[in-house]
């Protein structure tokens, strides 16, 4: 594997984290507007991070797809951690960075592990297998503009 290719692939997966945590975050602010978790959310954010991904970083392929679901298991995954920031933040009268930083990554990981339900969790896995299926897919050539 060449240098090239190296950086272009963790230039890739830096990308898709990054859109996977600010996807998990705005998730976040639909899920407290409605003060419901939406699950099934997952799903259109996955499908919204696997063309992302397809169309500004990497084209179509297995790569892609690794990227792509993985972005859409940590967008589920950070969600779970911040309702569960925000929830020690609403109890203890802290600020959401606050709480963040007094509970700890591990703490919070282990919370947002306790409040996972298996719909939740189901939810994620559906999720990131259509990711997964659209990263993998090559985009559609459009037709030939008529002359």
């Amino acid at each position: 594997m060449s240098a090239r290719s190296l950086s272009t692939l963790l230039f890739g997966a830096i990308s898709a984290a990054m859109l996977g945590l600010a996807a998990g975050a705005v998730w976040t602010a639909a899920a407290l507007y409605r003060q419901d978790p939406m699950p099934w959310l997952a799903v259109p954010v996955g499908a919204v991070l696997a063309w992302a991904i397809r169309g500004c970083i990497r084209p179509g392929g297995p790569a892609t797809a690794v990227l792509a679901a993985a972005a859409t298991f940590l967008a589920a995954i950070y969600v779970h951690m911040l309702v569960a920031s925000l929830m020690i933040a609403g109890s203890m009268g802290l600020g959401l960075v606050d709480s963040i930083r007094t509970a700890g990554i591990g703490m919070l990981w282990q919370l947002s592990r306790m409040a996972a339900s298996p719909t939740d969790i189901t939810w994620a896995v559906l999720a990131a297998l259509l990711a997964g299926w659209l990263g993998w897919r090559k985009p559609r050539r459009p037709p030939p503009l008529p002359r």
